[in-house]
């Protein structure tokens, strides 16, 4: 089962490198609390950024599945900027 062994987790150079790290735990911790030996999970899982009330909220998804699952957070929603500088949404 894909994501049984964290031993190997990877993202992308690009959402590492145009994310804030705390985004990108929140990923892991999605996957670990809320997935993980819930769902089955493939290869390749999808997350989505939404600005939910200018705060974050994650939205997971598969490919070849109709589930999709919303996680809301406390961070602030952020509009990215290249390279690497963000402000708040207005």
């Amino acid at each position: 089962m894909a994501f049984s062994n964290t031993r190997r987790r990877y993202a992308s150079f690009d959402t590492v490198a145009s994310i804030p790290g705390e985004v990108i735990d929140a990923f892991w911790f999605i996957i670990d609390h809320h997935l993980k030996g819930v769902f089955p999970l493939e290869t390749i899982i999808n997350f989505d950024l939404v600005n939910s009330d200018n705060l974050l909220s994650i939205r997971f998804s598969q490919d070849n599945s109709p589930t999709t699952i919303l996680v809301d957070f406390g961070y602030p929603f952020l509009i990215l900027k290249w390279p690497h500088t963000t402000e708040p949404l207005k």
